[in-house]
C-alpha cells in the first residue's frame, strides 16, 4: 500500500499533534507521508480531494463535505481560542463599511465568522496568516483577522484587539468554537478510517506524555521561534477535545455547519459527516 498522504499545518498545534505519528514513536500499521502546507492552501487542495486525510477549517469542510468525513481526533476547537480582528488605530464599529481587511482565506473559519459577525466588512483581501500583522502596520490594510501564532504577538507590535470572533460565538450560542479538524477522503475503507482516528489520537496522547518528544519537529516549522510562543499556541490549541471530540464537540460542530448554512454562507452538508455516525 502506498503512504497515505497526510496534510496539516506547519503550526505547533499540529506538529505537536503528529510527531509521534509520523515518527514511529508508538506501533501504527500504515505509512504517512507528510505534507505541510499553510491551512487556506489545505483547504483549496481538498477541493480537489488530493490528500487522503488532511487539516482543513471547520468552514472548508462545508464545501468538500461531499468527499470528506471528519474524524474525532486532531481538532481545534474550544474556548477563548477564536480568531481577533485587530487594528493599529481606534476603529468605529458603527463606521466600518469601508475599511480594508486582511483575511487568512476565504475558507477559513475566521472568515466565516467575519461574516457572520460583520457582515459589513466586505472588502477583504487574503494574506497567508503570518503576514497580517505587518500589512496592518503598514497601513496597507486597516484591519487583520489574525489566527494562531499572532494572538500572542501583536500587542508586543503595538496593534490593537478590536473584537474577538470567538467571544463573539460563545457569547451568542455558549458552546465552543470549532476551528480546524482532520478529515479524511469518504471513499476509503471504514477500517482504515477508524485505525486512522485512534492513530491521531494515540499521537496526541503521547505528545502530552512525553512533550520533549516534539520539541525539534516544532521549533523546526514553526514561524514563530520562540519557545514560550509556541507552548502558549500549544496549550491553546490543543486539548481534551483533540484527543476526542465527545458529543460536545460534534454537537458545537454541527451547530456551525448548520448555522452557517442558515445565513447563507455555507453549503448544507453531505451525511454522515463523522466517521462512526451512521447514513
Amino acid at each position: 500500500m502506498n503512504p497515505l498522504k497526510l496534510g496539516f499545518s506547519p503550526c505547533p498545534n499540529d506538529t505537536f499533534i503528529f510527531d509521534a505519528l509520523l515518527h514511529h514513536r508508538f506501533p501504527f500499521p500504515y505509512r504517512v507521508e507528510e505534507n505541510l502546507y499553510d491551512v487556506e492552501k489545505l483547504n483549496r487542495l481538498a477541493l480537489s480531494a488530493e490528500l487522503e486525510i488532511s487539516k482543513l477549517s471547520f468552514a472548508a469542510y462545508a464545501s468538500v463535505s461531499d468527499k470528506y468525513q471528519i474524524l474525532n481526533a486532531g481538532a481545534a476547537l474550544g474556548r477563548n481560542c477564536g480568531p481577533l480582528l485587530i487594528s493599529k488605530n481606534k476603529v468605529d464599529l458603527h463606521n466600518m463599511d469601508s475599511l480594508k481587511v486582511a483575511i487568512p482565506g476565504k475558507y477559513t473559519t475566521a472568515n466565516l465568522l467575519l461574516s457572520i459577525f460583520f457582515p459589513q466588512l466586505t472588502n477583504k483581501t487574503e494574506v497567508v496568516f503570518s503576514e497580517i500583522e505587518d500589512g496592518v502596520l503598514s497601513g496597507e490594510f486597516d484591519l487583520g483577522l489574525i489566527i494562531h501564532e499572532s494572538r500572542f504577538t501583536y500587542a508586543l507590535k503595538g496593534l490593537e484587539k478590536v473584537a474577538d470572533l470567538g467571544e463573539c460565538w460563545e457569547s451568542k450560542f455558549s458552546k465552543p468554537i470549532p476551528l480546524g479538524c482532520i478529515a479524511i477522503r469518504r471513499d476509503l475503507p471504514q477500517e482504515l478510517k477508524e485505525s486512522i482516528q485512534k492513530g491521531i489520537s494515540d499521537s496526541v496522547k503521547w505528545a502530552f506524555e512525553h512533550p520533549q518528544d516534539s520539541r525539534d519537529y516544532i521549533q523546526k516549522h514553526a514561524q514563530e521561534l520562540s519557545p514560550e510562543v509556541q507552548q502558549k499556541h500549544i496549550d491553546l490549541y490543543v486539548n481534551q477535545f483533540s484527543i476526542d471530540l465527545g458529543a460536545e464537540g460534534r454537537e458545537a460542530i454541527n451547530l456551525l455547519l448548520s448555522y452557517g448554512h442558515q445565513v447563507n454562507l455555507l453549503p448544507q452538508c453531505v451525511e454522515p459527516i463523522f466517521i462512526n455516525e451512521k447514513e
